[in-house]
């Protein structure tokens, strides 16, 4: 055999080293390079099978890591009360979704899938996570830097548990508390609701100052990218029906429904949500006008933008009537990220046939997928795919009960207070011989959170996951002499054969969520009104509203010596004694208005036949006593 003289062989082996590491440097991977070089290479070595993957997110219920490699899919969510087992812990929900994660990453190309979960009022579908109160008691603190706080005790519970993208804020103007979501909007005002949007920062971490306007941002893996939700008037539909028309023109939807949304862009929210709802008979899933138009060319928005559950299902009536023409509507509308959430490959069939038929054009998917690529390259998913277990201990911790417990305490709204200031009843004195607690929600843990609570309806009763009911919490303020009677729901006779110093009768709205919530009679279910006629013609009572927004009080106002608005306090039922004791004073305002009656109904402030029984703001105040 011919020798080869050895410089020709240091040559041969210089270029084979060389074309080595040309092999193994690629651009997309390397975070030193510019976001956007990084995803212009990582988009032109994609197939068309590996973009629409990535444009498709399916619920937990549904994935595997096969199904993650096989199809190369983008994202994963859990819907409300889709978890890996009931009361499962951190740990169980961290190696859930690195397994997911792992089928992502074993793919040609290894891009890691992003993990959603609806997150709004703390990590709500996650056993013994801190469960704050939803927005509107949150509105009536009026207080933006408490929400930043909550959003960033949010944060660190929900990547507690290894998941880096959360559904939240919902940032809908409730128009009409007849709308079963309209505890989860923080106000009728539409200014409340854009000082609000401090719970961005709080979820994904203050933007750079130099930042350009429009980019999404999330500051590292203590933080969680963000979704601003509901795009847009889903709070203005008539009668309050869910997911239906907003009638109103475009000055009306620009002034009242689209201001969260100039906020939320500037603070870098990653992603937003689309609404269900129709504008002027245009369902909001198929409004390219908005979507594209407005949102993403004239507001600049550079995150992406993702459909609601099953959304582009619903474009037609009945829903899933024509899949092919609401995949077509859909994405063409501007929508980037389709939550499927079960049904995945008829909808990757759809969309691949309309592609390569030129009904939708390459263009529009590449928009799509160079979003949904910079949300991740933004969050450090490529450098950091995995979570660990560094901050499991993070999941209901005792500060994030703290902050949770302020919150209650600064969103409690009062609505009465005695006949007159001489006469007032509260605070409470926590000495005294006998109180009454009665009523349906006064050791009822889940009707205290709400809906969007371990369940998506959320439940009933104590062992749904951890927190202090109020009855507990007034058992632990009250000195310990003082007997506390808790009768759910008592007659006449024994209230007044009782001798009783006073009673706290604590009755409001079962649990609910979305059109479930709908309600035309906004009435107090029974044996709510009995429970105040009986104890409030008895003995001096307070009556505390457990509610997602204002209820039909009027006819019982005049027998009942204080009340209190408590909204869905969450799991922190502590903060309501706080209060009523007077360790802490009344400082919440109204950020709704308390209607007379459901006839006045929709009405706002400002509103030409304004006439409340509680106006926008109101809310009387107390002053700590600490003798008590």
């Amino acid at each position: 055999m011919a020798r080869i003289p050895i410089f020709l062989m240091g040559l041969l082996f210089l270029c084979f080293n060389i074309a080595i590491a040309e092999a193994q440097y690629i651009n997309y991977k390397d975070p030193k390079q510019p976001l956007n070089s990084r995803i212009k290479d990582l988009v032109s070595r994609m197939t068309l099978e590996e973009k629409i993957g990535q444009m498709v997110q399916i619920d937990r219920s549904v994935a595997s890591a096969e199904v993650m490699r096989k199809y190369f899919i983008g994202s994963i969510l859990s819907g409300g009360g889709s978890v890996p087992a009931q009361k499962a812990s951190a740990e169980t929900w961290i190696n859930m979704v690195n397994d997911f994660q792992k089928g992502s990453l074993s793919t040609r190309l290894g891009i890691p899938l992003i993990y959603g979960i609806d997150a709004v009022h703390g990590h709500n579908n996650v056993y013994k996570a801190t469960i704050f109160p939803h927005n509107i008691g949150l509105g009536a603190t009026r207080d933006p830097e408490l929400v930043k706080r909550i959003g960033a005790a949010t944060a660190l519970e929900a990547r507690a548990t290894g998941i880096p993208y959360v559904f939240a804020p919902c940032i809908a103007v409730c128009r009409d508390p007849r709308w079963g979501r309209c505890y989860e909007s923080y106000s009728e005002d539409p200014k409340i609701v854009q000082a609000m949007t401090e719970i961005i920062p709080g979820l994904q971490g203050e933007i750079p100052a130099n930042s350009r306007k429009g980019v999404p941002f999330v500051a590292g893996n203590k933080k969680v990218a963000a979704c601003a939700k509901h795009f847009v008037g889903d709070g203005g539909t008539t009668k309050g029906i869910n997911e239906n028309n907003t009638v109103i023109n475009r000055h009306g939807l620009l002034s009242i429904h689209m201001p969260g949304y100039y906020n939320s862009i500037i603070k870098g929210v990653a992603t937003i949500m689309v609404s269900y709802s129709s504008w002027n008979g245009v369902k909001m899933h198929a409004n390219h006008d908005l979507v594209t138009a407005f949102l993403k060319n004239t507001l600049r928005f550079r995150g992406f933008v993702i459909s609601d559950w099953e959304g582009i299902d619903r474009i037609t009536s009945p829903p899933h009537a024509n899949y092919s023409y609401s995949i077509q509507a859909g994405i063409n509308a501007g929508i980037d990220m389709v939550m499927v959430p079960y049904n995945y490959t008829e909808f990757i069939d759809g969309l691949t046939f309309l592609v390569k038929n030129k009904i939708i054009p390459m263009s529009r998917i590449d928009d799509a997928v160079k979003r949904i690529l910079r949300v991740k390259f933004v969050m450090g998913l490529f450098e950091e795919p995995f979570s660990d277990m560094s901050l499991v201990h993070q999941l209901g911790s005792q500060e994030h009960r703290e902050l949770a417990r302020e919150a209650v305490r600064r969103s409690l709204v009062l609505l009465k207070n005695g006949e007159s200031a001489e006469k007032r009843l509260l605070p409470l004195p926590k000495k005294t011989s006998k109180i009454l607690v009665a009523g349906s929600h006064a050791d009822n843990l889940g009707y205290q959170c709400g809906g969007w609570t371990i369940e998506w309806q959320g439940l009933s009763g104590n062992n749904l996951t951890e927190g202090t009911t109020i009855l507990t919490a007034i058992k632990n303020t009250v000195d310990p002499k003082a007997q506390v009677v808790y009768k759910a729901n008592p007659d006449a006779d024994f209230v007044k054969s009782n001798n009783f110093s006073y009673a706290i009768v604590i009755v409001g709205e079962h649990p609910y969520a979305e059109t479930f919530g709908d309600s035309l009679n906004l009435t107090i279910p029974d044996p709510g009104p009995t429970t105040i006629t009986n104890v409030c013609g008895a003995v001096k009572c307070v009556v505390i509203v457990i509610s997602g927004r204002p209820v039909v009080v009027q006819p019982y106002v005049a027998s009942i010596d204080a009340l209190v608005a408590a909204w869905l306090p969450g799991t922190e039922g502590q903060g309501v004694a706080d209060v009523l004791f007077g360790d802490y004073g009344f400082t919440g305002k109204l950020s709704r208005t308390w209607f007379k009656t459901v006839d006045q109904l929709p009405m706002n402030v400002g509103d030409a036949h304004y006439d409340p029984l509680f106006p926008f703001g109101f809310g009387l105040t107390t002053t700590p006593t600490h003798f008590n």
